[in-house]
């Protein structure tokens, strides 16, 4: 799995192109100095599967991928497992989040045991925007921003959870939605727990400003 999401300069040196609102202004319009290692956003889940196709494709060119392995987006159950890393907490440094612990809107912290914490003068200040990859501490296997910062599509279907015990599940066959993971700069604090999961009811061919994506390599067909 990605060691950050990918970032706007990767998907420009891949796609041609850097579809994300925040280059030069963030969410009211103040001005902020470009800096293409905030990760891509505005992008759909078409546009992430279609970068991860191209990806694969460039790298096999380049011999740099093993054969029969591929890019692509984690399955939710992959995600919340590399983000977990290992734990069992709401969050994968503890059960609460405070401001300064991941870039979401610390307005409204979170602590397990007692819910939402209405926060009206934070102590770090709130972001209106993305912050640059790697910005905060990793999860204990090395990964960046598995909380916060931009939501992050999944590969599944959105759909219910199967019952019983199952292993590495892939999620539904079909569906309308797609999965959404991580949290994002301008959700609570709950939002941005290793649990939770939304589609925001948009269509695979949707993107918006707080959504983006991180790759991970694997066998597979491309």
């Amino acid at each position: 799995m990605g060691k950050y999401a990918v970032t706007q300069g990767e998907y420009l040196a891949v796609m041609g192109s850097n579809p994300s609102c925040f280059t030069t202004q963030d969410y009211y319009g103040n001005t902020i100095p470009p800096d293409l290692n905030r990760p891509v956003e505005t992008v759909s889940w078409i546009d992430a599967t279609n970068y991860c196709a191209r990806l694969t494709q460039q790298e096999q060119a380049a011999g740099r991928l093993p054969s029969g392995w591929v890019y692509r987006l984690p399955t939710e159950s992959e995600r919340e497992y590399a983000c977990r890393a290992g734990t069992t907490t709401a969050f994968n440094f503890g059960n609460a989040i405070h401001g300064g612990m991941a870039n979401f809107y610390d307005y409204y912290e979170y602590d397990s045991s007692i819910g939402d914490i209405y926060v009206p003068n934070p102590a770090v200040p709130w972001l209106p925007r993305t912050t640059t990859v790697g910005s905060y501490q990793p999860n204990a296997w090395g990964l960046y921003d598995m909380h916060g910062n931009e939501f992050e599509w999944c590969q599944d279907w959105y759909g219910s959870y199967p019952t019983g015990s199952v292993t590495d599940p892939q999620g539904p066959s079909s569906g309308l939605y797609r999965v959404l993971r991580g949290g994002c700069w301008h959700y609570y604090g709950r939002c941005c727990r290793s649990a939770y999961r939304i589609s925001f009811s948009l269509a695979p061919s949707d993107g918006y400003i707080n959504i983006g994506f991180r790759v991970v390599l694997a066998p597979g067909q491309p």
